[in-house]
């Protein structure tokens, strides 16, 4: 498997609080992986270990198959946004372009004016900062983590604080990054409904620790319309269910199966399972949001 980024049980304590706990996970190259948690879920801090802003307590991680330690002279390869970019407030798009293109060596405005073209701020290009909108902002702050034609690009909440056509931009502009130049991205956000449109992976982050990991087929697949059925014995039922044409259903565990098709025949189920000598003892129809299946997992929905 070709995994672009490895962390192995990465860990970050400030004294006696720990940010991150043991965190292991892996990105292939050209995914797009949504990293959610609520505010504090320790998101910045890993994408801060990560981009080299702050050194792991324990663990660590591979970004290009690189050790920590190789991975400092790879920088260029990684675009970072984190928080909110550092900008000139005075000076041009354009001259905050060249300054960061400067920093890495690069003399080329024909390709600074590509990315400004490429995040839709051609118009502005010679605009001071300060009369940007937070939106625009956002857009050039991605512009300038493109600079050195990164191969891996870590976002931290992009879309927090914008208007709801702001976070439009902001998801059609990385989803064209991930298409059109293969970039591989991994974008942390505390609004799932959000990142759903966009990644092809997530991971769920609480209280620091990697709590879940699914891919977007699998998530779609998760907050489906269902039946939700506790029979008496699980793997009896799975025969049932195939002998009845049933095929599309997942046994979550020994004691719960969740049915995705025929949902109007619950009572024809039940009946069948009784003729079978199983007794049926739960079942219901569940439609979960997005939302929903986050506090679930979380247990936030439960406090």
């Amino acid at each position: 498997m070709d995994y672009l980024l490895e962390t192995d049980n990465i860990t970050k304590k400030y004294g006696a609080i720990t940010a991150v706990d043991h965190v292991t996970l892996k990105i292939k190259r050209g995914e797009i992986y949504g990293l959610i948690g609520r505010n504090g879920a320790g998101k910045t801090t890993l994408l801060k270990m990560l981009s080299g802003l702050a050194k792991p307590t324990e663990g660590g991680y591979r970004i290009f198959g690189e050790s920590e330690e190789k991975t400092a002279k790879l920088r260029d390869r990684i675009g970072v946004l984190i928080e909110s970019p550092g900008l000139f407030p005075t000076l041009s798009i354009m001259d905050n372009m060249r300054i960061k293109a400067l920093m890495m060596g690069i003399k080329d405005d024909a390709f600074l004016d590509e990315l400004i073209t490429d995040v839709g701020l051609t118009n502005y290009r010679n605009m001071q900062i300060k009369k940007l909108s937070m939106g625009m902002k956002q857009r050039l702050g991605i512009a300038i983590a493109l600079v050195g034609h990164p191969d891996l690009l870590l976002l931290d909440e992009p879309i927090n604080s914008l208007d709801p056509q702001g976070i439009v931009e902001i998801r059609e502009l990385i989803g064209r990054l991930s298409k059109e130049r293969n970039i591989t991205i991994m974008i942390s956000s505390h609004i799932l409904e959000e990142l759903s449109k966009i990644a092809t992976c997530y991971g769920i982050l609480h209280e620091g620790r990697l709590v879940d990991e699914f891919t977007h087929q699998e998530l779609l697949r998760r907050c489906r319309e269902r039946i939700v059925i506790r029979p008496s014995d699980v793997t009896k039922t799975s025969t049932v269910l195939e002998k009845m044409g049933i095929t599309d259903y997942k046994i979550m565990d020994q004691s719960e199966i969740q049915i995705f098709e025929r949902l109007d025949d619950s009572g024809s189920i039940v009946l069948e399972l009784a003729k079978n000598n199983i007794k049926t003892l739960g079942i219901e129809v569940k439609n979960e949001a997005l939302e929903d299946y986050y506090l679930s997992i979380t247990g936030e929905g439960t406090k």
